[in-house]
């Protein structure tokens, strides 16, 4: 495996390499899995070939792209390897088992990387204590107004179903139980104790990984300053598509890993029922009378099940919009605004409609075929060659 072209003419401000235990500097690698997205990967290797820390590996696994990632790669001299696999986590794997590194940094190809993200990340291993370390991740500016609104969904308050995405706590370097696996670094002798990701995982990979990490007594971190850029999928299809596919494989993986759920992921998966229901019974209520019998913003006179349909249904409706609106104005996004936040509601209601139906989709499949279920052929909205 060879070190990238370093492009020295483009480097500016390099820092001094990061020094191990014995005095000499760590070697480092960025991983990234791709298939088909040369564009957006071209975008991700310029950023790269221009970080502030010196001696950086690009390491490129390719699951059988058909477009043109490969002369991608060749350009901006990052080493291209062709990964026969069928999900992320055995493209991860099939590089990884092939690298020599210290440390992996691990991104995506539709990202942004700021200039010393490398930097940044790599800083923080002088402390052995660090077993890992990541950052949050935000919709990048040059993103659309609707995935902006996707992002301020997602880094909402009380509303996000545990989603790190908008993880921003207070401090320098803070204790966390996972990063996501667009913006984190690993330190490769954890990764090969607990033999790298897990095999055939279609989804929640980099949460299943963090587990396995932390089950051996390794810590992990968070830099809240060090921000990647993500692209976010717009609305309306590519987004609900992308949140169904989260709640299928991240209540498969639950399943196979009890100690990675939590209560919020089961009960998203009433949404969908509970929507319905609501739906119905504000008919009926409409139906029978209980929007007419009495005064509206009283609590006077009999609460017949007709009135309890109506005013309840409704008032349940009005705290839901009203906690998306706070969650989106006091979230993390940077991309709020009177527009985003306006919309909120909307697509927070999407996220948890469609997460909904994927765990749905996920208690089916379990009760059907058992630990075999989330194993396989990635679940995304990327067009596989395999």
């Amino acid at each position: 495996m060879h070190l990238f072209h370093m492009y020295g003419a483009r480097r500016h401000h390099m820092v001094e390499p990061v020094l191990k235990e014995d005095g000499t500097p760590f070697k480092v690698a960025i991983l990234i899995p791709t298939i088909n997205n040369a564009d957006e990967l071209a975008i991700v290797l310029d950023r790269l070939t221009q970080q502030t820390y010196p001696g950086l590996e690009i390491v490129i696994s390719d699951s059988k792209s058909r477009d043109h990632t490969k002369d991608v790669c060749e350009k901006y001299g990052a080493t291209w390897i062709e990964d026969p696999s069928t999900n992320r986590a055995d493209a991860c794997n099939y590089a990884l088992k092939q690298m020599d590194h210290d440390l992996v940094l691990f991104t995506d190809d539709d990202t942004i990387p700021p200039l010393d993200w490398a930097e940044k990340l790599i800083r923080w291993f002088k402390d052995p204590e660090v077993g890992a370390v990541g950052g949050p991740n935000f919709a990048p500016d040059e993103d659309p107004f609707g995935a902006k609104c996707a992002d301020v969904a997602f880094c909402t308050k009380f509303m996000t179903a545990g989603t790190r995405y908008g993880a921003q706590p207070r401090g320098e370097l803070v204790p966390i139980t996972h990063n996501p696996g667009v913006n984190c670094a690993h330190r490769m002798e954890n990764l090969r104790q607990v033999n790298f990701f897990e095999p055939g995982c279609i989804g929640a990979e980099d949460v299943v990984l963090d587990a396995k990490i932390q089950r051996e007594g390794h810590k992990l971190f968070i830099d809240p300053s060090n921000v990647m850029p993500h692209r976010r999928r717009r609305p309306f299809k590519p987004y609900m598509k992308q949140m169904r596919n989260y709640g299928y494989t991240r209540m498969v993986a639950n399943k196979r890993w009890p100690e990675i759920a939590t209560w919020s992921h089961t009960a998203i998966g009433f949404f969908p029922w509970l929507t319905a229901l609501s739906i119905l019974a504000l008919v009926a209520g409409i139906a029978t009378g209980g929007a007419t019998d009495y005064p509206w913003f009283s609590i006077e006179g009999d609460w017949t099940w007709s009135r309890v349909a109506v005013h309840g249904t409704l008032g349940l409706m009005g705290l839901y919009i009203g906690l998306s609106w706070l969650g989106a104005a006091i979230g993390t996004s940077p991309h709020r605004s009177i527009g985003t936040v306006a919309l909120a509601p909307l697509f927070v209601f999407l996220a948890h409609w469609a997460y909904g139906q994927g765990v749905n989709k996920a208690w089916r499949e379990i009760r059907r075929t058992g630990g075999a279920a989330g194993v396989g052929r990635q679940i995304d909205d990327r067009e596989r060659t395999l």
